[in-house]
């Protein structure tokens, strides 16, 4: 420090005059010891000073690393501000940590696969996977969200991107990112739960398909086994594999289904519609139509129905709905119904009615049936199919019934059968409408025509169906008269009236076309083959008696003798005569055993008794040598009861009795072919 050169007082000088120049050396002498002092002084604060610049260089650098050190400082007080965050996380980084031992501790036991763990420890398994690896992705989630503040405030704070705690924070960002995005891996395919999800589908497939194997009862599933489905069906479900599982489901089920219809010998349902020669040549299969159609609908399909409801019942109603359309429409069924179709479009025949109406019935007993099994939303192709066939088998039904009076009527244009027997159409026409009216065709063809008229809004008439079936049998009766005429022999026309007047007659009577025609039709046919049996033999053998006539045998009036040459004369005349009648008569039939029987005892009673009288009163005495041109009485009679037999293969009632033979006649007779015989 600097101190002031001290001066003498303003008089001194006037002193030092009087005083004498004595004390002016003295006084010089004290003032360069003042001088001196002060000099030495004044060195002093110099070095002083020196000291005191250096030090504050040293103070000024010291500054320097205080100023850095308060700004490290400054900073980490900052960084103390964001304790809260940091501790928030702590928790959830903790929690990452024991959440991740325990997925891949998971993860090692789903490797092992659900039959060897235990099925439903393994669905646990999966379940505390999914568990986990969402608390993971959920804590992961919070601890990034959390950390991402802590990075943006320490960036807002201008610290540099070497900065500690920087690259803490940036590291640990990393491996959390990193852990999330492992629980998202062990979702997608290729992960985990992907691997576990298709452990599990074939554990399913082989549930399914081991139950079959087993021999266990199709129809049913054991408890166990549906208990094991219903819980793979909820796990696949609740993680988006219900396809999968329903597409499983139905494969087995439909191998099985497929199996089961092999055994029953369905081979027919591939028949092509050009390889139907007609409907009488699949008769056979349509009455296995039927039964295989009840079977697989009653039986097959609806334990398919049930079995599906039991195993998707926990997964809602479409579930188990759609996975049985699936079945359904694979397992055979379309092709049952595509064969019914088949036949729908066969020729029309009158014996195709008959087997539409079977399928008519078959199809409305299982009507309910179809209703229950089809009613869902899923099924809509199955059940427009099968209004479809409905719909062909009404339409044909009713098509061919309205054709049958005019097929009857084409008839009448044919020629009558040359032996006077019963055409097979006469045969085939009772028999078939015999058929119509009992009682399960009967109700049948009236439903059926009452659906038609429904459909085409025209009021249903009481009656409609026995007004037809009589106008048919009044067109047959007219047929039979038209016929009669066509013979150039009126015997062999009367013969034939009396032989189907009598067929009808007597195989009418007690039927359901019987009662339909009534005790006044049923009498006028009895009355009317007795009239053509009267007019049959006056035509034919009451014209052999004329050759009997005694009165121009007497030789003189009153007298005894007798024209022998006129004897032998009328009696080769009556032979020869009794043998043409009986050639060309022996090529007649009477269908009938008894109506056969009937009239040839007639003719024997005819015959038989006048010529053996004959015989007695005007042979005797006649050489014998004219005996072989004539018949005896007992020859005649045996030869009579040989007449009108029917023979095999000929157009007589022999084969109109036999049921094959109808239905044979079917296709010739009510087709667009005329044929009466």
């Amino acid at each position: 420090m600097n101190h002031p050169i001290p001066f003498p007082p303003k008089n001194g000088w006037l002193v030092t005059s009087r005083m004498g120049e004595s004390n002016g050396l003295d006084n010089l002498v004290a003032a360069t010891k003042i001088l001196k002092s002060s000099i030495e002084k004044s060195r002093n604060i110099a070095i002083a000073v020196d000291e005191i610049g250096t030090r504050l260089k040293e103070t000024s650098h010291s500054l320097a690393y205080l100023q850095a050190a308060i700004k490290d400082m400054a900073c980490e007080c900052a960084v103390y501000e964001i304790r809260g965050d940091v501790h928030r996380a702590i928790g959830p980084a903790a929690a990452v940590v024991k959440v991740l031992d325990l997925v891949y501790e998971l993860k090692d036991s789903l490797n092992i696969g659900p039959r060897a763990a235990g099925l439903f420890l393994y669905l646990t398994n999966i379940k505390r996977l999914q568990d986990a690896l969402k608390l993971l992705a959920d804590n992961c989630r919070l601890v990034i969200l959390w950390l991402e503040d802590v990075m943006q405030f320490i960036k807002d704070n201008g610290v540099v991107a070497d900065d500690w705690y920087f690259l803490r924070v940036s590291k640990l960002l990393k491996v959390l990112v990193e852990l999330q995005g492992k629980g998202e891996s062990f979702r997608q395919d290729g992960g985990v739960l992907a691997s576990a999800f298709d452990n599990l589908e074939n554990e399913y497939r082989s549930l399914l398909t081991t139950a079959y194997h087993a021999g266990i009862d199709n129809s049913s599933f054991p408890a166990p086994v549906v208990q094991e489905l219903q819980a793979i069906t909820q796990v696949l479900a609740a993680n988006n594999r219900l396809d999968k599982c329903i597409s499983i489901y139905a494969q087995v089920r439909i191998a099985n289904a497929r199996a089961t219809l092999q055994v029953l010998n369905v081979d027919y349902l591939d028949i092509q519609l050009s390889e139907i020669v007609s409907v009488q040549s699949v008769e056979a299969y349509i009455d296995e139509w039927d039964e295989h159609m009840e079977f697989l609908v009653r039986h097959l399909l609806k334990n398919e129905y049930r079995l599906c409801s039991e195993v998707f019942q926990k997964v809602g109603s479409d579930a188990w709905m759609n996975c049985f359309s699936k079945i359904a429409t694979h397992c055979g069924f379309n092709n049952i119904l595509n064969f019914g179709s088949r036949i729908c479009k066969c020729k029309n025949e009158a014996i195709k009615l008959l087997k539409l109406l079977k399928i008519f019935s078959t199809l409305d007993k299982l009507r309910l049936d179809f209703n229950e099994l089809f009613g869902g939303k899923f099924c809509v192709e199955i059940r427009n199919q099968t209004r479809d066939l409905v719909k062909k088998v009404v339409d044909g039904a009713c098509e061919i019934f309205g054709q049958l009076l005019v097929q009857v009527e084409l008839q009448r244009a044919s020629s009558p059968p040359p032996d006077g027997g019963v055409p097979r159409l006469v045969c085939f026409v009772m028999e078939y409408c015999n058929q119509l009216l009992e009682d399960e065709n009967s109700s049948i063809l009236v439903r059926v025509l009452e659906i038609y008229q429904a459909w085409n809004q025209v009021k249903f008439q009481d009656g409609l169906y026995s007004n037809e079936i009589h106008n048919i049998m009044t067109a047959l009766e007219i047929n039979l008269e038209t016929w009669a005429k066509g013979y150039n022999d009126k015997a062999l026309s009367y013969l034939f009236m009396m032989n189907n007047y009598w067929y009808l007659c007597n195989n009418i009577r007690g039927t359901k076309l019987g009662d339909l025609m009534g005790t006044s039709w049923l009498s006028k046919y009895e009355e009317s083959t007795e009239y053509y049996a009267a007019l049959y033999m006056r035509e034919s053998w009451e014209k052999l008696l004329v050759f009997l006539c005694e009165e121009d045998l007497i030789l003189f009036p009153g007298g005894r003798a007798i024209d022998r040459n006129l004897v032998r004369t009328r009696i080769s005349v009556f032979c020869e005569t009794f043998d043409d009648m009986y050639k060309k008569q022996s090529a007649w039939i009477l269908s009938d055993k008894d109506l056969r029987q009937k009239t040839c005892r007639l003719i024997v009673e005819l015959i038989v008794p006048p010529y053996k009288s004959y015989l007695q009163r005007f042979t005797s005495g006649l050489e014998h040598a004219t005996d072989q041109v004539y018949h005896n009485a007992e020859s005649l009679e045996n030869l009579i009861h040989s007449l009108f037999q029917p023979k095999l293969g000929n157009y007589g009632s022999s084969k109109c009795t036999d049921m094959i033979g109808i239905r044979n006649a079917a296709i010739k007779h009510l087709s667009s072919t005329p044929a009466a015989a």
